[in-house]
């Protein structure tokens, strides 16, 4: 909670959106990272993307993320530093695309097509995208409720 209250505080994202996605991304699982592919079912070949830790932040955008903040020490199995990180991606999600930080759904949705894909309308190809998104909608809600009881 001090974690996302200190994002809250840097990057006005509500505590309540951080939640949600955090759980949709990882389920507050620091150390998970996506699963492996296989060829012919059972060579590996690797994982289905570099996303690890809280924030699910590929290498890319985790990189970009350290060179626009300055902290090149941050890393995303720290829940602070995963906090911090969705804080300052959902502002450029507002400057790039002019979504509010309130708007869970849509943030969402920038979130895990990124913010190309979002301005591209990649989600609404993805049906099963647009209901976990809603459910993550519903998920904040929850939690935002149940935070005004804290």
């Amino acid at each position: 909670m001090r974690a996302m209250r200190r994002a809250e505080r840097r990057w006005h994202v509500p505590v309540h959106v951080q939640m949600a996605t955090i759980h949709q991304e990882s389920r507050f699982d620091g150390d998970i990272r996506p699963p492996f592919t296989y060829a012919l079912g059972v060579i590996p070949t690797g994982r289905q993307s570099s996303a690890l830790g809280y924030s699910q932040a590929l290498d890319g955008t985790w990189a970009e993320y350290q060179r626009a903040t300055g902290n090149r020490r941050a890393q995303r199995t720290n829940i602070d530093d995963a906090t911090d990180f969705m804080g300052w991606y959902m502002n450029l999600t507002l400057e790039r695309n002019g979504i509010a930080l309130t708007d869970t759904r849509n943030q969402y949705l920038n979130y895990h097509e990124g913010h190309a894909g979002y301005r591209r309308g990649s989600h609404n190809a993805k049906p099963w995208l647009l209901e976990v998104a809603a459910r993550v909608e519903q998920r904040a809600e929850i939690y935002r409720v149940q935070l005004l009881s804290c």
